[in-house]
């Protein structure tokens, strides 16, 4: 008897956490916005990897509400923009914050 009321408990509280978590603020995206965000940094990623030209650059993803952030380096410029219009492509993006360094 006294497991089920503790399970119960615990049951209660993760359902109460989850439910919380769903909720948005300005500093934090709810569960849909984070997956979003992390299916749109998936296809970022996948369309720099599988783009011949591309392929190979030290290019970092991130994503936060639509908002792509490119870090990393890459070695022409010809290399920068085509990183920077390859994840314009992708749907759901919003905007791109540019952070990548040519060397």
């Amino acid at each position: 008897m006294k497991t089920r009321s503790v399970s119960t408990a615990f049951a209660g509280l993760l359902f109460v956490a989850v439910l919380s978590g769903c909720a948005s603020s300005q500093h934090q995206s709810s569960t849909g916005e984070y997956v979003d965000d992390m299916v749109i940094t998936t296809k970022v990623k996948a369309a720099i990897l599988n783009d011949k030209l591309a392929n190979g650059f030290d290019v970092n993803v991130e994503t936060y509400k639509g908002v792509v952030q490119l870090s990393g380096f890459v070695t022409s410029a010809s290399g920068h923009d085509k990183a920077v219009a390859l994840a314009s492509s992708v749907s759901g993006v919003q905007s791109i914050k540019d952070d990548i360094v040519v060397r």
